[in-house]
């Protein structure tokens, strides 16, 4: 890098701001539209949370709530039955229970990805 610093210019063309209250309005339901899409990745309040609580619910020990609450039903009932031996071994247990927070964490996070991809989809289309 050189000593040489160089001053950065901003200009803004004036453009036809409407002065009225709607138009300020409009304006700041626009940034406040623009920091609810950046702080939630673009995928909303339901997207950014769903993960979170899937992991949440998955952490309750002996009831894979997470695979449930993914609708993942057979899965979370097979996990149930498989403990029920493992449950006298003292190592694999706690790997089938750290193992269901991590999937049911993962695939709350796919099922948020790809219901975006498919809302972007059909706003391509249409």
């Amino acid at each position: 890098m050189s000593d040489d610093e160089e001053d950065l210019v901003v200009s803004l063309p004036a453009s036809s701001v409407d002065p009225t209250s709607s138009g300020r309005i409009r304006d700041a339901l626009g940034a406040i539209r623009l920091i609810w899409n950046e702080l939630t990745a673009g995928v909303g309040a339901w997207g950014s949370l769903k993960p979170l609580i899937a992991g949440a619910l998955a952490a309750i020990p002996f009831l894979f709530l997470g695979q449930h609450f993914n609708r993942q039903h057979q899965k979370g009932f097979d996990w149930m039955l498989l403990q029920l031996p493992l449950v006298l071994t003292l190592i694999l247990w706690p790997v089938l229970w750290a193992w269901s927070i991590f999937d049911a964490y993962r695939v709350a996070m796919i099922s948020v990805s790809e219901a975006t991809n498919h809302r972007r989809i059909m706003e391509f289309l249409l």
